[in-house]
């Protein structure tokens, strides 16, 4: 049996809570070598392109995939969750906001594991699009804020942004007219935008701080300057294969020769302490966020089994083979 679940049903279940944990559960196994991780493949399609990102987590008996296509007809998302034993395909599960919430709880995660401990954080948010939205969501999961900033280049979105966080969140959120004013202070950067050209430059990172950077996963897409990520002493990002060919930022330093890809940490292996990450209070670091198909798939299962628990979804009817059947 397969179980179809629509936006609106991944809606009632789906919580940032929820994502935050399957998340960090998901990177901890993956820094135990616990997970597989295959990296996005793109096929171009002229006015769109087709993406498939898989991955597999057999002490959950999980395995499965995430595709879409994006073009100017506009994008959905569709998670696949299959039996890792050959029991077939578990579940299909529109994702949309799963991706929008687990790209958030990455965030989240790297921040509680990287950021430097504040009582009462400031962060700073570049970005005001729905992204950026569970970005700020996330990280006031995993620290205390006591209050935050926007920019953004279109002023009636950074400023509906301030508003409708401050009341979500209950904590004061600004917005400001400039990268610089909006960085003011801040303790953690969440950059997430879909730039060309770079908004965080060197010049503005000021020591001990947290970045998040998590709309830079196309080679054609910067959101860091070389310098910036020069400064960074702990550069992590969700997979290193991927970012080699989708990371900008961190493909630019590299390609420059201003930083190595040795230098360059799986997040999950600080989460497994099997890299010590932000070692000192005053070091700069860098969680750089690409979106990787382990992150949708313990996701999608917790929800799945929630789904089944509290009898939510359409069963679907489908094939199947009976091992030695052939």
């Amino acid at each position: 049996m397969t179980l179809y679940l629509t936006e609106a049903q991944v809606g009632e279940i789906l919580t940032m809570d929820l994502a935050l944990d399957m998340v960090e559960e998901v990177f901890d196994a993956r820094g135990r070598g616990e997970v597989i991780n295959h990296p996005r493949t793109r096929i171009a399609l002229g006015r769109g392109s087709y993406n498939l990102m898989s991955a597999g987590w057999p002490e959950k008996g999980v395995v499965g995939s995430k595709s879409y296509v994006g073009g100017a007809g506009g994008i959905s998302f569709q998670v696949l969750i299959y039996g890792a034993s050959g029991e077939g395909l578990l579940g299909i599960l529109d994702a949309n906001l799963m991706g929008q919430i687990r790209t958030g709880a990455a965030s989240g995660v790297a921040t509680k594991h990287m950021a430097r401990w504040c009582e009462n954080s400031k962060v700073a948010v570049i970005g005001s699009g729905y992204q950026a939205r569970t970005q700020l969501e996330a990280v006031a999961g995993v620290r205390e804020i006591e209050t935050a900033s926007v920019y953004s280049r279109t002023a009636e979105n950074r400023d509906g942004f301030a508003t409708s966080m401050t009341e979500k969140l209950e904590i004061p959120v600004t917005a400001t007219t400039s990268v610089d004013e909006c960085l003011e202070g801040a303790d953690i950067i969440i950059v997430i935008t879909n730039t060309r050209e770079p908004v965080l430059l060197g010049d503005s990172v000021q020591s001990g701080v947290h970045i998040n950077a998590a709309g830079a996963n196309g080679w054609q897409r910067r959101e860091l300057d070389t310098r910036a990520v020069v400064k960074c002493d702990v550069i992590a990002t969700d997979d290193i294969d991927q970012a080699k060919t989708e990371c900008a930022d961190l493909m630019a330093a590299a390609d420059s020769g201003r930083i190595r890809w040795e230098q360059v940490i799986n997040l999950g292996d600080i989460i497994a302490g099997n890299n010590p990450g932000r070692t000192d209070a005053s070091q700069v670091t860098l969680f750089e966020s690409q979106g990787v198909a382990m992150e949708d798939i313990a996701v999608g299962k917790r929800v799945l089994d929630m789904a089944l628990e509290r009898g939510i979804g359409t069963e679907l009817s489908g094939g199947g083979m009976e091992p030695g059947s052939l």
